[in-house]
């Protein structure tokens, strides 16, 4: 990262816990052999930067520890000063699931964070909403060429007769036909389905294409199975009738939303998911910490926070299993673990798959040190509730939602949870948005932020050089989720019209 003019030629490493015997080099371009720091330690080779060096002589077998964790064992001798990559670590066994304390360390709630509220549209069923968009979800993938070409023309001719509507947004996805829609785990992808059609920021306006022969009935799909609430595109006598079917249907909707408003209100109405993405070395000890700082925040105002990701989560589940509130919300966490397990063991997927190629650059030497890092977006607070993939919050406070790591997958079942707010942390730097819920990017490096200046809303780079600390950068993002949600101030990502495609999770078997 980019340190301040007095810095820059001031060796820094970062050494999270005073048991740790392996630091985190700072500077930008990392440092040569033969750098001294102030403290007396001397490097035995160059070592790039978001790596870690030995601060202690190891012996084969000796524990590495990081965050006062044990990260892995050295494969051979390392020496004081000497880079302690990924080659020279061996990955220890994940925590055992029948053998994690439960509910014995709940953190004491911390003191309510009274006077904060934020302009979101309420609905009927007392959700609220960030943003007020025409949502169209689609009942089977068969019609999704349709469906945009519709949502084209809406854009071009109606919506800009309806100021106050953002944006129409259709959701498509491959699902929905040739599919074994009656296995167990197919419920999955169909509640996913069903909770994302009636997202808050839809307003209740519901919309779904279908084609008329699939498995997944665009019934299942709208309240009481509403016909006026449907088109069928095999009831069309053309595709020009499509169309204009789907855009009549549309304009009714429009109508609707536009009359609607923005008003003041409480920060139970706030869902925001976490995510990292494009993870380094730096995400543990800046990025994260800093949003898990706003992650507190947040649930001491009333809002509810989702945190998520299992692979991510499962080398560190043994420091969440005594924060939850409950032993009923620990063996809820067990069980999402165990099903994951189990799922990647049918997958024969080795857990080295994670971290990846641009993690591992980015000086994370495994899926240990990953978690480690991971966690902390999660803050101090107790866990209150624990989702299956595709389940809907129904607890305000700090939640866990089970979703895999993937970034696509993970945004799009926390939508169905009913996020109405991202943050996502990066170090490697990804231009990852949502077209359904505002994205804030929060960067790890201050080297990231002058680098993509225009796609980075917040930079927590700065913890690593002390020029602000993990509180500041908390508030700061607090601040900026407060008004990003009121449509005060728009994300970088929402600026550009940037969004990923919604990437459902469908462990079921195809037909």
């Amino acid at each position: 990262m980019t340190l301040p003019e007095k810095q820059r030629d001031t060796p820094l490493y970062i050494k999270v816990h005073t048991n740790d015997n392996v630091g985190v080099i700072v500077n930008a371009g990392g440092l040569p052999e033969g750098t001294l720091f102030p403290c007396g330690l001397k490097l035995k080779e160059s070592i790039p930067q978001g790596h870690k060096v030995a601060l202690t002589d190891l012996d084969r077998g000796d524990p590495i520890i990081r965050y006062n964790e044990v990260i892995g064992y050295a494969e051979s001798p390392i020496e004081k000063g000497k880079w302690v990559k990924e080659a020279v670590i061996k990955l220890p066994t994940s925590p055992r699931l029948d053998e994690l304390p439960l509910a014995n360390r709940v953190p004491k709630p911390l003191p309510p964070l009274e006077g904060y509220t934020f302009a979101g549209y309420r609905n009927e069923d007392g959700s609220v909403g960030t943003k007020n968009i025409l949502g169209i979800t689609t009942s089977v993938q068969c019609v999704v060429g349709v469906l945009d070409f519709a949502v084209k023309r809406i854009k071009e001719e109606l919506l800009p007769k309806y100021p106050n509507v953002d944006d129409v947004v259709a959701f498509n996805h491959n699902y929905g036909c040739g599919v074994a829609i009656h296995a167990p785990e197919a419920v999955i992808p169909i509640r996913t389905i069903q909770h994302l059609a009636a997202h808050p920021n839809f307003g209740g306006e519901a919309m779904v294409v279908g084609l008329g022969c699939e498995k997944l009935l665009p019934q299942r799909l709208v309240p009481d199975g509403d016909p006026a609430s449907i088109v069928s595109l095999q009831e069309q006598p053309g595709f020009m009738p499509m169309i204009q079917s789907i855009m009549n249907m549309a304009e009714e909707r429009l109508s609707k939303l536009n009359r609607r408003r923005r008003e003041p209100c409480p920060l139970s109405g706030l869902v925001v998911g976490l995510q990292c993405g494009g993870s380094d070395a730096f995400s543990g000890v800046t990025a994260n910490p800093a949003v898990g700082y706003a992650a507190d925040l947040l649930v001491r105002a009333g809002a509810t926070v989702l945190f998520s990701e299992v692979t991510e989560v499962r080398d560190a589940v043994h420091l969440l299993t005594p924060r939850t509130v409950d032993e009923e919300v620990g063996r809820a966490l067990i069980r999402e673990m165990k099903w994951y397990d189990d799922y990647l063991q049918r997958g024969e997927v080795d857990r080295s798959a994670n971290p990846s190629p641009g993690n591992k650059k980015g000086g994370l030497s495994n899926v240990v040190e990953k978690s480690l890092g991971s966690i902390v977006k999660s803050g101090n607070s107790p866990i209150v509730q624990v989702l299956s993939p595709g389940e809907k919050a129904t607890k305000r406070g700090l939640i866990f939602a089970a979703t895999p790591a993937s970034d696509f997958v993970c945004g799009t079942l926390q939508l169905a949870a009913g996020m109405n707010m991202h943050v996502f942390t990066t170090g490697r730097g990804t231009p990852y948005g949502l077209a359904m819920a505002p994205v804030i990017k929060v960067s790890t490096r201050t080297a990231l932020t002058e680098q993509w200046h225009d796609l980075i809303d917040v930079n927590a780079g700065r913890i690593a050089t002390g020029d602000a600390t993990i509180e500041e950068i908390g508030w700061e993002i607090f601040h900026l989720i407060l008004d990003v949600a009121s449509g005060r101030k728009k994300t970088w990502v929402e600026y550009w019209g940037l969004h990923n495609d919604l990437c459902l999770f469908n462990p079921a078997p195809l037909t």
